[in-house]
């Protein structure tokens, strides 16, 4: 919003948007009153404010929770029937609604709303945390329908809402337990009620034949245990891992998890028959790297070439509020779905812990530095072959080389040393300055945006040889920013948003030790011939506040606005932004900010491109193409 409406970024509106953690009033306090000091407002005004507020709502919640039992006992009193109209908690306002709940009323319905009996959902069998939390209240919610015959549930899904790709396999899965009926509603802009009202007198007909038939719910099914990966899995498993970067997992990451004792298979780097795999197995609304990863691991298992009893998946997640987030579950249901409940789930999280417990897999220190040198000779090639490769005089030169050079490595990514990785990568880079290259000038492009998307060929249909075909040079952020990126944020929260101490003092130990490791190899870039420096994720975090709050920590977040003022900084001014189809972060702090950054940079030239499953190939190159129209228009000037 403050980067778009010129009002706000010309200062004819006062404008102020902090970052609050609901959840720990004390940085509350501080954030607000920091915020509005210049009002006048003292610390202890703001708490004792804040404090009546917080004492309302729990007096609002209490209320809510009071006028849902007394529905409910009204309804079982007189054999009537409700709705719990379930969704996200925008769907309240009337405006995103439409009004669905008088016309579930007209059908002869009474209302209610998830809040107002989750809180029952205590009683019995489940325990909830807090049943305020959009997710839990809305499962408690669903559990206390599916045991009532006084109740039946229909959720609001907004048309393109990838969380709720989750929450609707989640909230049909816990009515389907209980033999209940499950209906949702998909609504946007479009105010037409005819087919909802059809889709509710469905709903009422089915319920009244039940009726006739005396149904009462009962649990007619256990839901799949999951399968823990021991100790003892790790001797004998195969360890299935999805493709991310070719460049960093083909011979690096794989071999390095492979020397700490596991038997890591990296599936392959460009697969489209995952991505039809994907999407019978994962819901079409759930995101594009999850559909893709997903169904690498599910075609894997029925390619036959692994002995099911005997396979473990592995999977990684950022963490946060993206549908990311949901990735393993996601996973674990679509093995179920698919034959596979066996397979035990290996989660590796961004965050402090997995997902799942996993007592088979542990990380190390031998391990952490193998991962180290990998992802470091990774960061390396990537910014040493994409350099040279689109100027090479002999076509296959530098691949050659990159094969070469992977071999000779081997033995350092097994043992993890850093001084032998520092002797190795100053070979490199020298190997890389001597190849003999053309002296054309071709427009140098930057590749940023979803993670997955920027860095894997499937994902992204090759972009990096897609550009170099089309005569320009790729420039890909490293992969080691983005681990940096997680643990800047950690330190943010503890400063800002009251989170544990602990966290941040790990984050700063852990980025100082990365920029140790990449001291030397930064320094042997900035003394060659061809190759750019790295830049500290602080200096990167500094950047890009002028731009957008470091608060931004969704998905890639603030990192992505990041990666393309350092781009523009360095002269790399054209920059394709890559993003899954409705990829909410990548909306905010990319797409949403390219018109500020056009406004402080008049060179550069950026196009968002798409990414799905249903997207047009055709369309994606007509993108880049135009952005490269207007990139050799530059470069000749």
């Amino acid at each position: 919003i403050r980067n778009n409406v010129d009002a706000i970024r010309e200062g004819a509106v006062d404008y102020r948007c902090p970052f609050l953690n609901l959840a720990d009033e004390a940085s509350m306090v501080k954030t607000l009153t920091s915020t509005f000091q210049d009002f006048g407002f003292v610390e202890e005004e703001i708490a004792q404010a804040l404090r009546s507020g917080f004492e309302e709502l729990d007096q609002f919640k209490a209320d809510i929770a009071q006028r849902g039992e007394e529905t409910l006992r009204m309804l079982m009193t007189t054999n009537q029937k409700g709705i719990v109209l379930s969704g996200r908690p925008y769907h309240l306002d009337p405006e995103i609604n439409h009004g669905i709940a008088e016309v579930i009323t007209q059908e002869g319905f009474h209302v209610l709303t998830e809040d107002s009996i989750a809180h029952l959902a205590n009683v019995g069998d489940l325990r909830v945390v807090d049943q305020w939390v959009y997710h839990s209240r809305l499962y408690a919610a669903a559990r206390v329908v599916a045991k009532n015959k006084q109740l039946e549930l229909v959720q609001l899904n907004s048309f393109g809402c990838g969380i709720d790709a989750v929450t609707t396999d989640q909230v049909e899965e816990i009515m389907a337990q209980y033999g209940k009926l499950y209906t949702v509603l998909k609504i946007d802009e479009g105010a037409n009620l005819g087919a909802i009202r059809i889709r509710l007198r469905s709903l009422k007909a089915a319920v009244n034949e039940r009726d006739k038939q005396h149904f009462v719910p009962k649990k007619q099914y256990e839901e799949p245990a999951k399968i823990i990966f021991t100790k003892e899995m790790r001797k004998q498993h195969t360890l299935l891992l999805p493709m991310l970067s070719p460049i960093h997992q083909s011979g690096l990451v794989d071999l390095a998890l492979q020397a700490s004792g596991y038997q890591v298979v990296c599936l392959p780097s460009e697969d489209r028959e995952a991505v039809n795999v994907g999407l019978r197995f994962v819901n079409n609304d759930a995101c594009y790297p999850a559909i893709i990863s997903i169904g690498q691991l599910v075609e894997a298992l029925q390619s036959g070439k692994y002995d099911v009893e005997n396979t473990s998946v592995l999977m990684t997640q950022t963490g946060g509020g993206c549908r990311a987030t949901n990735y393993i579950p996601l996973l674990r249901k679509a093995l179920n779905d698919a034959g596979f409940p066996q397979v035990p789930v290996v989660s590796i999280s961004m965050g402090n812990t997995g997902v799942e417990s996993n007592p088979g897999f542990r990380f190390t220190l031998p391990m952490m530095k193998r991962l180290a040198v990998a992802f470091l000779y990774g960061d390396l090639f990537e910014r040493v072959v994409y350099r040279t490769r689109p100027y090479e005089q002999e076509a296959g030169a530098v691949d050659r080389l990159h094969q070469e050079w992977l071999e000779k490595i081997a033995k350092n990514v097994r043992n993890g040393s850093f001084s032998l990785f520092n002797r190795n990568m100053k070979k490199i880079i020298q190997a890389f300055d001597q190849v003999p290259l053309t002296d054309i000038k071709k427009p140098r492009v930057g590749v940023v945006g979803e993670i997955l998307v920027k860095y894997s060929p499937t994902a992204n249909n090759d972009v990096v040889r897609l550009l170099e075909a089309e005569g320009a040079e790729a420039v890909v952020p490293d992969i080691v920013g983005f681990m940096n990126y997680s643990l800047y944020n950690q330190i943010w929260r503890y400063e800002h948003l009251g989170m544990a101490k602990k966290s941040k003092m790990i984050a700063d130990f852990a980025i100082m030790a990365i920029e140790r490791l990449q001291k030397p190899m930064d320094k042997a870039l900035r003394a060659s011939t061809r190759f750019d420096g790295i830049h500290s994720i602080h200096q990167l975090a500094e950047q890009a506040s002028e731009i957008v709050s470091i608060g931004n920590h969704t998905g890639e977040g603030w990192f992505l606005t990041g990666e393309m003022i350092d781009l523009l900084e360095n002269n790399v001014n054209n920059i394709i932004c890559l993003q899954p189809f409705g990829c909410l972060p990548n909306h905010v702090v990319g797409k949403g900010v390219m018109k500020e950054l056009r406004r402080q940079y008049p060179q550069a030239n950026i196009a968002a491109i798409d990414y799905d499953p249903g997207v047009s190939i055709v369309n994606q190159l007509n993108r880049i193409r135009l952005l490269m129209a207007t990139a050799n228009k530059a470069l000749a000037e």
